[in-house]
């Protein structure tokens, strides 16, 4: 069947939703308590540890395929704005967002401020004097955060249109 990138993603996200809920139902139901008295059979939960397993390594298999699809995928499809594919623009974003943070960070500053740190009964005053060009930073933290908009809306787009193959 035919998927989009976001489309398998949603589908792996309610894959993983329906083996954590098998499992969980399995960990309410594999053991059971019974008081003095009791019959185990008038208490026992529901449970079939056969039909379990097998549906909990049907959905393993199912989230294999997926995840498999979605690496060729990504390794295979060139973002033709960047000149990579798409899991190269996937370590990019995160570097781009790590250094707009550093930038952001470094055209906030002020060229010199009063360091509030505590020196006991001192009366020196010591400053922090920046030891770049503000301006600079300002307008790289700028072009930063233009092309991290720029690689976002294009994997955007790729994720959205682009169907592949998964066999399922």
């Amino acid at each position: 069947m035919l998927y989009t990138s976001a489309e398998a993603n949603k589908l792996l996200r309610k894959l993983n939703e329906d083996k954590l809920n098998i499992e969980s139902l399995e960990h309410q139901c594999c053991t059971f308590h019974c008081a003095m008295g009791e019959k185990p059979d008038d208490v026992r939960p529901e449970y079939d540890y056969c039909s379990t397993q097998s549906m909990l390594l049907e959905i393993e298999r199912k989230i294999r395929k997926i995840k498999h699809a979605i690496s060729l995928f990504n390794i295979s499809t060139t973002v033709q704005e960047f000149n990579m594919t798409i899991d190269e623009l996937l370590v990019y974003i995160p570097q781009l967002s790590a250094r707009k943070q550093k930038l952001y960070n470094m055209q906030a500053r002020i060229p010199k401020s009063r360091d509030n740190s505590y020196r006991g009964n001192s009366s020196i005053i010591d400053y922090s004097i920046v030891n770049y060009d503000i301006a600079t930073a300002r307008g790289d933290y700028s072009a930063v955060s233009d092309e991290l908009s720029r690689a976002q809306i294009a994997l955007d787009l790729l994720n959205n249109s682009i169907k592949f193959e998964i066999e399922i």
